[in-house]
């Protein structure tokens, strides 16, 4: 079983920030890309942020600028700083790892989601 489970969350000013993490658990083998997505009420999933095992990094570009992803591989965590916020920001945002489970089997995996509340 793999878990990814979210933390960091909440409620913050326009041109406020947030970071958010979350931690992959269970039996990996190995993660591939990490990243973050977002939903807005009445809207799709979105693409926010994404990065590879060895870095590379690719971003959406309205958070371009003010976005950052990182990942401490040993932790099999990835982060999101969010700096600037806006109030188009607001959204449950999710976390998704591309996972190769002790089995050698390579998964997508989703976490539950954090609220992210920015306001103006």
């Amino acid at each position: 079983q793999v878990q990814l489970v979210e933390s960091g969350g909440g409620l913050v000013q326009a041109g406020g920030s947030l970071r958010l993490s979350c931690a992959a658990s269970g039996t990996i083998f190995s993660i591939n890309a990490m990243g973050w997505y977002r939903q807005a009420p009445g809207k799709q999933r979105e693409l926010v942020a994404t990065t590879t095992s060895r870095g590379m990094t690719n971003y959406a570009d309205s958070v371009k600028g003010r976005f950052t992803i990182s990942r401490d591989n040993a932790k099999n965590t990835v982060y999101l700083q969010m700096n600037s916020l806006k109030p188009e920001d607001t959204a449950v945002y999710y976390c998704n790892a591309e996972i190769t489970g002790w089995d050698m089997a390579r998964d997508d995996y989703w976490g539950r989601g954090t609220q992210v509340t920015v306001s103006s």
